[in-house]
């Protein structure tokens, strides 16, 4: 769902997720990220097989990403992953994302996506697909 200025998607910790000591495993949480970021999209319009589908076929690809860790999740809690557009500009946009559990932030990350072709070049997207992004970039356009 879209809460004001960002996307929130709750996930339950399974035992998949975590190490021996049911604390999550440190990559999940690049999961966790992509999951948010990947519905966040979809919920404002923004869908992989509709890139995939163009006559010349996009899709988005992370070129950075930095993940501060706080405190652990642990097996059976339920997480927020909470994503927020901060900025788009030609062919690329930024996200800052987090995890949360009962309102308690146990992870952080500034992720910048970009849009490439098939060769792997930055391409810009269609206008429609710019605008659903830009409109929701926080602190210009919020619910």
């Amino acid at each position: 769902r879209i809460d004001r200025d960002h996307h929130e998607l709750p996930v339950r910790i399974s035992y998949e997720d975590t190490d021996f000591s049911g604390v999550v495993y440190h990559a999940n949480y690049l999961k966790y990220f992509e999951r948010g970021r990947s519905e966040y999209m979809r919920l404002i319009g923004v869908h992989h097989h509709q890139l995939a589908a163009l006559d010349e076929p996009l899709a988005f690809a992370v070129s950075a990403i930095n993940i501060r860790y706080l405190t652990p999740a642990r097996i059976d809690d339920l997480i927020s992953v909470k994503s927020r557009l901060i900025a788009a500009r030609g062919a690329s946009f930024k996200l800052d994302q987090w995890v949360e559990r009962d309102g308690q932030k146990l992870a952080e990350a500034q992720v910048q996506v970009v849009c490439i072709d098939l060769t792997g070049r930055p391409k810009r997207l269609p206008k429609d697909l710019q605008a659903a992004i830009k409109g929701r970039v926080a602190g210009e356009n919020t619910l």
